[in-house]
């Protein structure tokens, strides 16, 4: 599967492009279907695109935000994903969208799992728009190499919704869509920011083990081409 290449002169115009490429689809989701949905990632890189996003003028109150990926640890956590967007998106004008959080107060995350599935399972089939990072070591979302359920959440065939996964890279036990529910979405991106998260780019597009380099995944066997947002 062919990907597109956007790049860029610095992380802060990447970021003003992909929040008006993303706002521009939102839009587009509400006026024809009435609700548009958006996945995003958590980390560093997406501070910026969520700090522009959040200005965009679209019907943030037909918009539901949820995650790609979530660490099992309360949104009051400062390695929550929750926590990053309520502080860099969930502000202004985007302030009005509504929020699905992918951890649930219970004791397992296979129990946060199941209960995500199922508040998520109406705005998820398609995603309008999905964002998802890419680490060092070649992961995207919670597919690390070496995660106990890496095979089944990056198998074709894997149910849509919620799944656990632990993995020696991945600190605490996540929570992450698996792939089948991300990779229709109807605007896949990639974003990444650095010369070394291009090599490593460049690195899984020259390859084809996807237990190796889960991007791979998503890179081959998407359902369109995915867009990659880049700058130095």
């Amino acid at each position: 599967m062919a990907a597109h290449l956007h790049a860029f002169a610095d992380p802060a115009a990447l970021a003003e492009h992909l929040a008006a490429d993303v706002a521009a689809r939102l839009a587009d989701g509400v006026a024809q279907r009435g609700t548009a949905s958006i996945a995003v990632s958590g980390g560093s890189t997406p501070v910026r695109f969520f700090q522009a996003l959040s200005g965009c003028d679209i019907a943030w109150d037909k918009v539901v935000v949820t995650l790609v990926d979530e660490r099992f640890v309360p949104a009051d956590n400062p390695r929550s994903n929750h926590l990053l967007v309520a502080t860099h998106l969930l502000q202004g004008k985007a302030a009005q969208a509504i929020f699905l959080p992918l951890y649930q107060d219970v004791p397992s995350a296979l129990q946060a799992a199941a209960i995500a599935t199922e508040r998520t399972d109406d705005i998820g089939n398609p995603f309008d728009v999905v964002v998802l990072g890419m680490g060092s070591d070649g992961h995207t979302a919670s597919f690390f190499p070496g995660g106990n359920h890496l095979a089944r959440v990056i198998a074709a065939d894997a149910p849509r919704g919620v799944m656990t996964m632990t993995a020696d890279g991945a600190g605490e036990e996540r929570l992450t869509f698996s792939f089948p529910s991300l990779a229709d979405a109807r605007y896949l991106v990639l974003h990444i920011e650095g010369e070394a998260k291009k090599a490593v780019l460049d690195q899984a597009q020259a390859g084809s083990d996807e237990m190796q380099m889960p991007i791979r995944a998503m890179l081959n066997r998407a359902a369109s081409p995915i867009e990659i947002y880049w700058a130095p």
